[in-house]
């Protein structure tokens, strides 16, 4: 794990107020200071110091935003400015984000608090930020030109609200949106129950899906692309480094999900079957949950589930479209399954030395080759485990289930060893008889016997 984020002293005036009343409770103050992080790695926060208690939640390749309390009323510094997100090793992103970070910093309260928001923005053009999920007042709202005016360059704004409900929320501009959300504008805002007692979980983590389009060697997102994305992340990181999930054994685990790209994402996790527990709209009623083994999650929606960690391994967990779980992938490369590529082979080798053909037999062959790649570009398939490539990439992670986690560790346990007995071998006896088919007509096997084909 990194060291704890650096605090940095924000040296910007407080300006334009969204409302008189929080002109007059905040124009002798000085502003909160502006918290940032480079760090592309999870930072486990500690609990609360002042403000009422909570268990944090653990934002995956992520971090919480300090806040300090001025009276009764919790206050957080938000700096919408250009970043630059290590995407994965060998790959940096130019983005906009908010506290040196894209995805931003997670925002955690507790319902029936009081939250003033400043904003300040350093972006090369207006802004504003959209609760998105949250009951508030209309002019609190955060879209620019309809709640208030948009936050002009260098200028600092203060949103400020009661929270009247628990879950899982998200903030993102409502200004320039499709520039500023292309670029990495968006943040987790989680709101923890006033009781404790409800819905208490032992780790609770939350990450944002985003998508990008980036052309191997360049740095900064094509804004203008709907459907043809080619990196596929969760808070801007993709895999092989995306963090672990790691629970210890017998641990409650709580999963929340939002999606800020623009399809939805049928997210799979092996080894378990899960309770959906909360949508957008607040938490599921024990009666009224469903159980699942893939959870979709709408476009600007999220979804919360929960299992008991009770299955010791190294459990995937992913979207379930499998291009998603690629990296800097071209869609207009020809399939060359079943070709023979020999001879082309041998001639262009007179020319470019080392040339080799790949895609005639499947694709796995690139997640085994170290082939050059652009500079600022990462691999289409990715990743090694403990038995070879796992030729994944994009929004792929594992759920690490451990005996004996401390409650405060997440570090990576390392690769699960399974028990001898539990792990698929090679076969080398004789083989059973198989049966086959060719017909596309259904065909009913008898009961207790066997269809020969």
């Amino acid at each position: 794990m990194m060291n704890r984020r650096q605090l940095l002293g924000a040296g910007i005036g407080a300006g334009a107020m969204l409302a008189s009343a929080a002109s007059a409770q905040t124009r002798f103050r000085d502003l909160p200071e502006a918290a940032t992080t480079d760090s592309p790695y999870t930072q486990v926060p500690g609990r609360p110091g002042t403000g009422p208690d909570y268990n944090p939640v653990v934002t995956l390749n992520g971090w919480s935003l300090p806040f300090r309390m001025n009276g009764n009323v919790k206050e957080f510094h938000l700096v919408a400015e250009p970043v630059e997100r290590i995407m994965a090793d060998g790959m940096i992103a130019r983005l906009w984000g908010y506290n040196g970070q894209s995805t931003g910093p997670t925002l955690e309260a507790v319902e029936g608090e009081r939250v003033r928001i400043y904003v300040t923005n350093r972006l090369p053009e207006h802004t504003s930020v959209h609760w998105h999920g949250l009951i508030l007042p209309s002019g609190m709202d955060g879209v620019g030109g309809l709640s208030h005016p948009a936050i002009p360059p260098g200028k600092t704004f203060v949103y400020e609200f009661d929270l009247t409900k628990s879950g899982t929320f998200m903030y993102h501009p409502h200004a320039d949106e499709m520039v500023q959300m292309a670029m990495g504008m968006m943040g987790l805002f989680i709101v923890h129950p006033r009781d404790p007692a409800f819905m208490p979980v032992d780790r609770d983590f939350a990450f944002l899906l985003a998508a990008y389009d980036i052309d191997p060697g360049t740095y900064v997102p094509r804004i203008m692309e709907m459907t043809d994305f080619n990196l596929w992340t969760w808070n801007s990181r993709i895999f092989p480094d995306i963090d672990p999930l790691v629970v210890s054994k017998g641990d409650r685990v709580r999963v929340r999900v939002g999606n800020l790209t623009m399809t939805n994402h049928p997210i799979h996790m092996h080894g378990y079957d899960f309770e959906v527990t909360g949508t957008d709209g607040g938490w599921v009623p024990e009666s009224a949950r469903w159980p699942e083994v893939s959870i979709d999650i709408p476009v600007g929606a999220m979804r919360a589930y929960e299992f008991d960690a009770v299955h010791e391994g190294d459990w995937a967990i992913h979207c379930h479209k499998s291009h998603h779980t690629m990296n800097a992938m071209g869609h207009d490369i020809p399939t060359f399954i079943g070709t023979d590529k020999r001879r082309l082979s041998r001639m262009i080798n007179r020319h470019q030395p080392g040339y080799m053909a790949m895609g005639t037999a499947g694709m796995a062959d690139m997640g085994e080759m170290s082939m050059e790649i652009p500079d600022n570009t990462v691999p289409m398939m990715a990743g090694w485990g403990p038995y070879g490539p796992l030729e994944m990439g994009g929004m792929f992670s594992v759920v690490k289930v451990r005996d004996g986690i401390a409650p405060d560790d997440y570090s990576d346990p390392g690769w699960y060893e399974n028990p001898p007995g539990t792990q698929a071998w090679e076969w080398t006896g004789e083989l059973p008889e198989h049966a086959t088919n060719t017909s596309p007509a259904t065909i009913l096997t008898p009961r207790g016997g066997k269809r020969q084909g």
